[in-house]
Formats: structure tokens, sequence, C-alpha cells
């Protein structure tokens, strides 16, 4: 190929010129990512990973804690619903007065005090099954426009105050409390 010129793998190379053998140190090299490189983005993506599953606790406990504070807030008004059905059992005082009793209301019609007791001890029982924890108190007291009722609901929140970082010498750590008052 004297004088004139050749095509290589897509080049023109001048006549005269050689080509340069492939060295064995040039077919070493190495193209792509490296072991380290793989493992130190392993790690990077695993801490990242570890955020998300922190936020998604941290969501997990808000939404418990807002789930019990929505069934205290319902179980407050559906024992004043109760209370304004009952208007004179309420204004006697006879929902303050402790936990109720059970009382058979269908097979004899009941007096106000029984059926407020009978609405306290079903009350009592609601907060314990849906609240973990959950007590509930009732004071009435005269206003000016009639009688003001005061619902108190409490329960244990710990775990969900626990997950915010609520310092643990609190008195109370997870006590929490929803408290209605209206007219009755």
């Amino acid at each position: 190929m004297d004088g004139a010129s050749f095509r290589s793998r897509g080049a023109t190379v001048p006549a005269g010129a050689t080509v340069p053998p492939m060295s064995s140190e040039r077919a070493s090299t190495q193209q792509g990512f490296t072991l380290l490189e793989t493992l130190i983005a392993l790690v990077v993506l695993s801490i990242g990973l570890l955020g998300v599953a922190k936020l998604v606790v941290g969501a997990v406990h808000a939404n418990d804690s807002g789930y019990m504070r929505a069934q205290a807030t319902q179980l407050a008004y559906e024992l004043l619903d109760q209370m304004r059905a009952n208007r004179p059992g309420a204004e006697a005082g006879n929902y303050v007065t402790g936990p109720g009793t059970s009382t058979n209301c269908v097979a004899a019609p009941c007096t106000a005090a029984a059926l407020a007791g009978l609405d306290m001890y079903n009350w009592d029982l609601r907060l314990a099954q849906t609240l973990p924890g959950g007590v509930g108190t009732v004071s009435t007291a005269a206003g000016v426009g009639g009688t003001i009722a005061t619902i108190q609901v409490s329960w244990d929140d710990s775990e969900a105050q626990y997950a915010f970082g609520t310092p643990a010498d609190d008195a109370t750590p997870g006590l929490m409390t929803v408290t209605l008052e209206s007219v009755l």
C-alpha cells in the first residue's frame, strides 16, 4: 500500500502511516462505575429512604392523633345532644353525678334522672371503647342564656406525642383533652 491511503475502522489513515497496535494498557482502561462508586450511591440512597420512612411514621402518628381528637369531639357532641333531649335531667344536674347506671327504659318509662344515668353509663362505655384511657366529665352552671354545659373528654395520646418530640419530663406526657362548652 505504498503511496495510497486506506481506511481502518471508519478513519482514513494516510499512506505510510502505521496504525499502532492496541496496547495492553489501553485495553485495560475501564469504562462505567466501579464497585466503590456503586456502594457509595447505595449508602446515599439508603439514607434518603430512611428519611422518607421517618416521614411516613410521623404522618401515621399525626393521622392517628387527629382521628382520636375527632372521635373525642364527636363523643362530646353526642352527649350534648342527649343532654338537650333530656333538658329536665340536665338542668337538675343528673349528668354531673358520676358514671351512671344501666337502666332498662324499654320495659318501663324512665324518669329524667334515670335517663340521664343511662346516657352517662352508655357514654362512659363508648369513651372506654373508642379512646385509649378515655374518660369524660360533665359540669353544668346557670348562665345568661340558660344552663351552660361543659363536657371534657380526655385520653392517652402518649404514643403520638412521643413521636412528635414531647419532652419526657412532662407531668402528663400524653394526656389530651377536648373541652366542649355550650348553652343547652
